[in-house]
């Protein structure tokens, strides 16, 4: 039944994003379905935000369909059969409508140029490829970090001491070896062999480094962590590349694969592990004086800029930092402070429903999207509710900020609330959470600035959220002032057709 309904929901979406032929590429992430589009010109946006399902779309360098965690890894699969399948049923001549296909191609081109022009710079880019390379390692961080909280559960409470230990280990083993895993990735961002990749960064985890002596100090496996596997297997790739260009198509299968792991196996073990080393230990001194030092105002800032950076792709910057900081101490102290962002917004929304009780599509889409807020999945409130109206989305910021520095003013004074994973956030981040003090301070102190999100992100928004105008204009029946039949589509501001800028 459940296959059932994630077929039905693919076919619904599929038609709607320009058919099979549409279709250049297929993935998802946490929440999001993305698409690679021949024409976007051939995307039906108001049919596909109105399917139930959908929770917002996002326009961005890939086509973005929000469907929320754990749908969108049941759909996807749905999707990309029926794309196969529609592309194989599909004849090679060309459309009957040809002339209006090079009209629509044109309009597709011309909108992909100025959103690139805007949004595609070599440094967003970049930190796309970043992401791509980490974001596929999440689950098994979440999944290994869940196992981990138990784990210590069930140490703290002397219960199951024949189990710990194995739990031990199946909670450890993914980070042990992570980055060979972030080398495999990165080799296949960048256009390289990904098994040379991971050979490559392999040798920073093997326990036969700590007889090899670099820059006068006897290095440690593990030593550069993900940021030297990173490297080693960018060089890598640059070599294997420079190899099938000169080396002969004859010994090419001998030569290129020796060459790439000997070479940039050297650099690694000679250069890479050391610098790359200094810079992890680097970024966990950093993120631990900024909270222990501004606690309050560094988790006033982080808190209220995340929703921006988000906006602008820059939040992608943040997850190798992330990610170093929970293979050097276990956690990250960062997330639990930017997941007050989420905070803010569910206060915000909350506060929309109550000023707008005549508005049925905004309150409508309020009641849908509340749940998975909640859940840290804010999409559909940021696209659906307050970036829309504008006002709310600075009142969900400062929501954010409140949040934020009363978590930092905690970690200042000495009790650290960290995430062993990355991904999660909002009430879903309780089974990750842990830190320097016991299990129930740390859930304690994220509660608490959750609910100090909530509340200010609510007040900041009911006072400050709405001019008079605006209320005026939003606070109506939205079907009634159209005098629309009774199943109308919803208003515009409630969904417009491009997410408004920050």
């Amino acid at each position: 039944m459940a296959d059932s309904k994630n077929r039905a929901t693919a076919a619904a979406i599929l038609p709607l994003v320009g058919g099979a032929s549409n279709i250049t590429s297929v993935a998802h992430c946490m929440t999001r379905l993305r698409l690679g589009l021949a024409d976007r010109a051939l995307v039906d946006e108001d049919a596909l935000k109105a399917l139930p399902d959908v929770m917002g779309v996002v326009d961005d360098e890939t086509y973005q369909i929000v469907l929320g965690p754990g749908k969108v890894a049941r759909v996807t699969p749905e999707f990309e059969t029926l794309v196969e399948e529609g592309k194989a049923a599909t004849p090679a001549a060309p459309e009957p409508h040809a002339v209006t296909a090079d009209e629509l191609a044109a309009q597709g081109a011309e909108l992909r140029a100025a959103r690139k022009a805007k949004n595609a710079t070599p440094f967003k880019l970049f930190l796309r490829r970043i992401a791509n390379i980490f974001v596929p390692l999440i689950p098994a961080l979440i999944g290994c970090g869940i196992i981990a909280g138990i784990n210590g559960l069930l140490i703290n409470l002397h219960w199951l001491p024949g189990v710990t230990p194995a739990l031990a280990a199946i909670a450890s083993g993914f980070m042990a070896l992570i980055a060979v895993f972030v080398g495999h990735n990165t080799a296949k961002e960048f256009g390289g062999t990904p098994i040379l990749g991971g050979a490559v960064a392999a040798i920073i985890v093997y326990a036969g480094v700590a007889n090899i002596e670099a820059f006068g100090q006897k290095l440690s496996p593990g030593q550069g962590g993900v940021l030297g596997a990173l490297g080693a297997a960018v060089l890598a790739t640059y070599i294997e590349k420079w190899c099938r260009k000169w080396v002969p198509e004859a010994v090419d299968v001998l030569v290129t694969p020796t060459l790439t792991v000997l070479v940039s196996g050297l650099v690694t073990i000679f250069g890479l592990m050391f610098v790359a080393g200094e810079i992890s230990t680097g970024i966990g001194t950093a993120a631990n004086w900024l909270l222990d030092n501004t606690g309050a105002f560094a988790g006033l800032v982080l808190g209220g800029l995340f929703l921006p950076l988000v906006m602008l792709g820059l939040h992608q910057a943040l997850i190798p930092i992330h990610t170093t900081l929970i293979e050097q101490q276990g956690y990250t102290v960062l997330l639990p402070v930017l997941a007050m962002a989420g905070a803010g917004q569910v206060g915000c929304a909350i506060a929309v429903f109550k000023r707008l009780k005549h508005n049925k599509s905004i309150r409508t889409t309020i009641k849908s999207a509340l749940p998975a807020g909640f859940l840290g999945v804010g999409e559909p409130l940021i696209y659906g509710v307050s970036l829309p109206l504008g006002r709310p989305f600075i009142t969900a910021c400062v929501g954010g900020a409140a949040g934020g520095a009363f978590v930092g003013f905690f970690s200042m004074i000495g009790d650290k609330v960290g995430s062993t994973a990355i991904g999660p956030s909002g009430w879903a981040l309780f089974p990750l959470l842990d830190g320097n003090k016991g299990l129930g301070t740390t859930v304690a102190i994220y509660g608490a600035g959750l609910l100090v999100g909530y509340i200010v992100g609510f007040v900041a928004t009911y006072f400050f959220g709405f001019s008079k105008q605006m209320l005026v204009d939003l606070n109506v029946d939205s079907r009634a002032a159209a005098g629309a039949s009774p199943a109308p589509a919803p208003a515009d501001t409630t969904e417009p057709k491009e997410p408004a800028k920050v």
